[in-house]
């Protein structure tokens, strides 16, 4: 087993959260995990890209060839595009459609949207939205990753329990926000007619 994923957004978004539960869930079920991060600029509103990849044999390479990639999850649709490129075949886009502004160039979210549809392995999701009705749009990252979950190979229990352990030193209001964002993630890939996975 080999899983291959690529995270993308920009700065304050919380993609190394993301990357963060996916490695310490992964060592909790003794499986191998190579992680490899670009900061695009150092400031909130930068490029932020992670390669993550999951195995149960050893993994030589933090870096996913292009072609290669099972998964991109982007908490930004226009950062999703830059690494289509790197998605195999068969792999799954999952996305937030709330695009994050930083250039007068922006393209039109249709014509996002548009270039996303034509693979036919995707889901679109309001995260932010979904974020904001739990109480915290900061959580958006959750949201999707929980709705990604069905595409990655480590199971539930080990997931909850990383995210627990990462946001420990946090209050508990912050823990329960991040755990609903990932339910209502699964809730939403679930209720959606493009999501077919057997897993």
């Amino acid at each position: 087993m080999k899983t291959n994923i690529i995270l993308s957004g920009v700065g304050g978004q919380g993609i190394l959260t993301i990357a963060a539960v996916l490695d310490t869930a992964a060592l909790s079920e003794n499986l191998f995990i190579k992680q490899s991060e670009v900061h695009g600029m150092s400031q909130r509103g930068g490029a932020v890209q992670s390669h993550v990849r999951i195995s149960d044999k050893e993994i030589f390479s933090d870096l996913i060839p292009e072609g290669k990639a099972d998964l991109i999850l982007s908490v930004e649709p226009m950062e999703l595009l830059r690494y289509m490129p790197f998605l195999n075949k068969y792999g799954w886009l999952v996305t937030d459609s709330h695009p994050f502004i930083n250039t007068t160039n922006y393209p039109e979210k249709e014509d996002l949207f548009n270039q996303i549809k034509k693979h036919p392995y995707h889901v679109i999701v309001n995260a932010t939205e979904v974020a904001k009705t739990i109480g915290n749009s900061k959580v958006a990252n959750m949201v999707l990753l929980g709705a990604a979950s069905a595409v990655i190979p480590l199971s539930e229990n080990s997931v909850i329990d990383a995210i627990k352990k990462l946001f420990q030193h946090k209050s508990e209001k912050i823990i329960s926000l991040n755990l609903q964002a990932f339910y209502e993630g699964k809730k939403i890939a679930k209720a959606s007619t493009d999501f077919v996975v057997n897993k």
